[in-house]
């Protein structure tokens, strides 16, 4: 196994020692930059090409030379041969890691398949040679250990009990002294070796060979530490190499053998890996690969996911949705949105939000946070439409702009990057803030004008968004948005409950002449005021505004709710 990492340089022999085709870096004097994110298989007959390759997402770099796994990235490169991770448990960590990563690769190709939204620039982005039917080199050897850890003891039990059950005569003196038999669950002895003077043909052997022969090609190439018993027959060395070759037509001549369904599922592995390897075979290929050039469409897909709401396809007159504002034709995901409650009384609000693929420790430029705004400002003004020209928002409980003071809501925007601290932790979300709350207006002391936005960064863990985009059942994903929906719009509040971190200061009217009091003092409320879906006048004072001055003896301190 070889592990790149995107964005990184490497001597051009050792990449050109794994990679058959230059596609995947680009070479600059003697080194080669990794340009792909993904998985790679070389079918070619050389030690050194016939390994799996994983190009990791530039998220795994801690620093300019140090991986988020303690090495550096030439350690990692060499990781069978480094020092740090000679311990099974350590590497099985990083194997673990890449498990899911590959897995995130085909569920990027699975989602982006069955969306009614086609992008074709998708498709241009992931790269591979499998077709849809097909098993990678990796499907195969995930399939056979899933397979192997999930049916062994069943398996071992029949084939010694098949053994036993088919003794005839057998010499017990010598076979109870010489033998140590396996105690079954009913405390009966069974043993796998006996003695006896009439050999006992078993139809099952040669497809148990096959299979564990296949098995334990699979341990010693990747070095994956099972222990596959000693009583199975194994084809090893040059009598593996011929079975690879003509595996094919010697297990269809035993095809009709087998009705367990578990010695079945065994048969169809063995047909599969031996279609990939058997000379005859039409699906014989020189190299496998999935990869992406641009992880981060993947990435925004993982956290979308996690985050964001199913879209409804209510369109304007000039037939824009929210779907055409969220997916763009470059395929880039421009909002991870979903309406939860306002900050100020019990009506929704988009929270709108983007994921940043940076390097772990990398933060949003002044483009991004530009983007960002004019996304915002975008959904604002769909909405607005939509409310102009059927009289309702995107959904019933949606409010934007209060017709009285033609004040706006506030809307909550957020930044999602990932990292990784602690390589072994795939189950906790590790979501925390990251850097300082970014601000955008046209004029500082209007809070409610449609051009104050303001943008909350969060960090999380991208080892759990990793796992939760491939192995998260839909309750669980529910229950992560019920938390952090919640979570987000508290942390708004915190921030603007506080003086001095939001600069404002809120007061609520005292008096039940709301429509007076605006209409008589609208110039200088304009964009500082907003009334609540519950008829409370909120008075939002920026800590330099002193025009509002004589009108705070009409309002009382505002708590949020």
């Amino acid at each position: 196994m070889k592990i790149l990492i995107e964005g990184e340089k490497y001597p051009l022999n050792d990449l050109r020692e794994i990679f058959d085709d230059p596609k995947f870096y680009h070479r600059e004097s003697q080194e080669g930059i990794i340009l792909s994110v993904g998985y790679y298989h070389s079918f070619t007959k050389t030690h050194k090409k016939a390994q799996l390759v994983y190009m990791l997402p530039k998220v795994f770099m801690k620093t300019n030379e140090e991986t988020v796994f303690g090495i550096s990235k030439s350690s990692l490169f060499n990781l069978e041969q480094s020092d740090t991770f000679k311990h099974k448990e350590q590497y099985n960590w990083i194997r673990q890691i890449s498990v899911y990563f590959y897995n995130s690769l085909l569920e990027f190709k699975r989602r982006n398949k069955l969306s009614t939204i086609v992008q074709s620039s998708l498709s241009a982005n992931l790269n591979t040679n499998l077709n849809e039917q097909d098993y990678s080199y990796l499907d195969l050897l995930l399939s056979f250990v899933n397979f192997y850890k999930k049916n062994k003891n069943n398996v071992l039990f029949k084939h010694i009990e098949f053994k036993s059950q088919q003794i005839r005569k057998p010499n017990w003196e010598k076979t109870i002294r010489k033998s140590i038999p396996i105690i079954s669950k009913n405390g009966q002895p069974i043993y796998d070796v006996y003695r006896n003077k009439k050999k006992v043909v078993n139809t099952e052997e040669e497809l148990l060979v096959y299979f564990f022969s296949i098995l334990n090609h699979f341990n010693n190439d990747h070095k994956l530490y099972l222990k596959i018993d000693k009583s199975y027959q194994l084809l090893e060395g040059r009598k593996f190499k011929q079975l690879q070759e003509n595996g094919l037509s010697k297990l269809h001549k035993i095809k009709y053998r087998y009705f367990n369904d578990t010695l079945k599922k065994m048969y169809h592995l063995c047909e599969i890996y031996f279609s990939q390897t058997d000379k005859s075979s039409i699906r014989n290929r020189k190299e496998e690969f999935i990869s992406v050039n641009n992880y981060n469409l993947v990435f925004e897909d993982m956290v979308d996911k996690l985050f964001s709401d199913p879209i409804i396809d209510k369109k304007t007159k000039d037939g824009i949705s929210l779907k055409n504002l969220k997916y763009n034709d470059d395929g880039k995901i421009i909002d991870h949105i979903f309406d939860y409650k306002s900050l100020l009384d019990t009506s929704d609000i988009f929270y709108i939000g983007d994921s940043k693929y940076y390097k772990s420790a990398n933060t949003a430029g002044k483009v991004s946070k530009f983007k960002q705004f004019t996304y915002a400002k975008n959904v604002i003004q769909y909405n607005i439409d939509l409310l102009n020209e059927t009289g309702t928002y995107y959904t019933e409980n949606l409010r934007y702009r209060d017709e009285l003071t033609e004040g706006y809501n506030i809307t909550p925007n957020f930044f999602i990057y990932g990292y990784i601290k602690d390589f072994k932790n795939f189950d906790s979300d590790e979501l925390n803030e990251k850097g300082e709350i970014v601000k955008s207006f046209h004029f500082e002391n209007r809070l409610f004008d449609r051009d104050t936005l303001f943008v909350h960064q969060y960090k999380i863990n991208f080892l759990y968004v990793l796992k939760a985009y491939t192995h998260f059942g839909i309750q669980t994903i529910e229950n992560f948005r019920e938390v952090t929906k919640n979570r987000f719009r508290e942390n708004f509040i915190d921030f603007f409950s506080d003086e001095n971190k939001s600069e404002f200061e809120f007061y609520e009217f005292k008096d039940d002449n709301i429509k007076e009091f605006v209409e008589m003092n609208f110039r200088k409320i304009n964009g500082k005021c907003f009334r609540t879906k519950d008829n409370k006048l909120i008075l939002a004072r920026h800590r330099n505004d002193n025009t509002l001055n004589n009108l705070t003896s009409d309002f009382k301190q505002y708590e949020f709710g």
